[in-house]
């Protein structure tokens, strides 16, 4: 396999992982956790978000590890490291800093810190708990929304910002 060809898979594997990660964000965000919501029963919420949410946890983290070694990759191959220091390039200053808030949370907080507060909070006031939940995956989604767009209209050239 040449170089350009190792360049194309890892960017072909780089979006797939991209759109499995936040497309699972999105759908934990507007279905999963407005459903739990719904539920009368907190023992309910308790079971059935940490039941899914544990699935794709593991979804989650795998994505994650393929985006960011292909994402370092494919700037490496490039020996793009200078677009950090390119404000054009905001949108490779986006996608690190978002593969880093969820890799600090998949690999880091959610198994040492956030399992046990969810549990504990959700036990004592799970309507306040999912409330709270939702609106940092809002924010979560919407940053990785935000960046995904900048992303696809700065690899082809469409720069905002001249």
């Amino acid at each position: 396999m040449n170089d350009f060809e190792l360049y194309t898979l890892a960017r072909v594997l780089h979006v797939l992982a991209v759109i499995l990660w936040i497309g699972g964000v999105a759908m934990v965000t507007t279905v999963l956790i407005p459903a739990i919501k719904r539920m009368v029963s907190k023992e309910e919420q308790i079971q059935t978000f940490e039941k899914i949410e544990g699935r794709f946890s593991l979804q989650a983290k795998i994505t994650t590890l393929v985006t960011g070694i292909t994402g370092f990759y494919m700037l490496y191959a490039l020996d793009g490291w200078d677009r950090y220091f390119d404000y054009r390039f905001w949108w490779i200053h986006a996608m690190t800093l978002v593969w880093i808030i969820f890799s600090l949370v998949l690999y880091v907080l959610e198994p040492l810190l956030l399992h046990k507060i969810f549990r504990k909070y959700a036990e004592q006031n799970p309507e306040k708990t999912f409330k709270i939940m939702h609106r940092a995956h809002w924010f979560l989604l919407l940053l990785s929304l935000i960046t995904t767009a900048g992303a696809v209209a700065g690899s082809h050239g469409w720069f905002i910002i001249k």
